[in-house]
């Protein structure tokens, strides 16, 4: 493994404890955050299910209430007054035909986030190949398979995030940026929690949320009590 470098054993050196209560973790979690550029802050929940069962699946959306810090590119699938109302809303990028040749031929992209109203499918399904693989794939459950494009631009604008299992029954999730305040931190924490508890599938039987850890992009991992 690896040895990390004499900044994550400075920022290591202010964990004294084994785990934290929220307020603390995030005050904590911006003093280990001390690369020249803005960090990231991430959550990343370990949850008592198993993502192999249809039923105990985990996906879902929370709008942040601070957002996530980041300007976020949209591209927009959509014709007509459709493609009017994703410009008004702000997309970046909006158009059909074209833009998906564009993806195709020139490997372009140059967005974070796609949606699409359902009558744009058949253009987005033949990208599928090269869109999969990167997360990109627009999906209803997500809503950014939508006929009202407008709030989907908007609310992804404001800090609408998306969270989902992978294969070892972990959440990954962006909550905010170091220069946050801790108190912002902890209220966009709260709202993915919320979210994640909302999202509760039938088949999960016992303890729900096992385990939260927080860390910044570059820190350490911090351990909140549950």
């Amino acid at each position: 493994m690896a040895k990390k470098g004499k900044r994550y054993q400075a920022a290591l050196e202010l964990l004294t404890q084994d785990s934290y209560d929220a307020s603390e973790a995030f005050d904590l979690v911006k003093k280990t955050a001390t690369s020249k550029f803005d960090e990231t802050i991430e959550v990343h929940v370990k949850l008592g299910v198993d993502s192999r069962h249809a039923d105990q699946q985990v996906r879902g959306t929370v709008v942040l209430p601070h957002g996530t810090g980041k300007d976020v590119k949209i591209l927009v699938f959509a014709q007509g007054a459709q493609a009017d109302a994703a410009k008004a809303a702000g997309a970046d990028f909006v158009g059909g035909d074209d833009l998906a040749e564009k993806i195709q031929k020139e490997n372009w992209f140059d967005f974070d986030v796609i949606v699409a109203t359902p009558d744009m499918m058949g253009v987005v399904g033949r990208l599928g190949r090269v869109l999969g693989p990167k997360g990109l794939m627009p999906n209803p459950k997500a809503g950014t398979v939508t006929a009202d494009v407008e709030t989907a631009v908007q609310e992804l604008k404001a800090g609408k995030v998306e969270f989902r299992l992978d294969k070892t029954n972990i959440l990954h999730t962006v909550i905010g940026k170091a220069s946050f305040s801790a108190e912002q931190l902890e209220e966009n924490f709260n709202a993915l929690k919320d979210a994640v508890v909302r999202a509760k599938p039938a088949g999960a039987k016992g303890q729900y949320i096992k385990s939260v850890y927080v860390c910044s992009a570059m820190g350490p991992s911090l351990l909140l009590n549950n």
